[in-house]
């Protein structure tokens, strides 16, 4: 049976016919506004809190595995341009040793040179 306005207001009536106003505001006061279907019980509650959790830990746990995705993701590429920088150092670093090394023998090669050519003048 659904309690409506209309029939809450005819039991309000009767029982300020059979209690008086005060006590029949009192009583309908206490009475749920739509219905014992409408209230919820501890149990209904414990059964929402238990799906809320069940949700929160679903949504840490994905926040939890893009986290991590793009964790990994954002090191792979520090990692990558990290090799990439080393790689181009290394490059420069041969290049300028090769540089300096021909430099090095070319200059000795020119003392030696002088140094003959002194020898035989002398």
């Amino acid at each position: 049976m659904v309690v409506d306005e209309r029939a809450r207001h005819e039991l309000y009536r009767r029982l300020e016919e059979v209690l008086g106003p005060q006590a029949a505001t009192t009583l309908i006061e206490h009475l749920p506004p739509l219905g014992w279907a409408d209230v919820a019980t501890k149990h209904d509650l414990a059964g929402l809190e238990g799906r809320v959790e069940l949700r929160i830990e679903a949504s840490a746990a994905d926040l939890r595995a893009t986290f991590e995705h793009e964790l990994r993701s954002q090191a792979a590429t520090f990692d990558q341009g990290l090799r990439t920088q080393a790689t181009t150092f290394e490059q420069g670093l041969r290049s300028q040793t090769t540089t300096v090394l021909f430099a090095f023998v070319s200059l000795m090669l020119t003392m030696a040179g002088l140094a003959l050519a002194l020898a035989r003048f002398t």
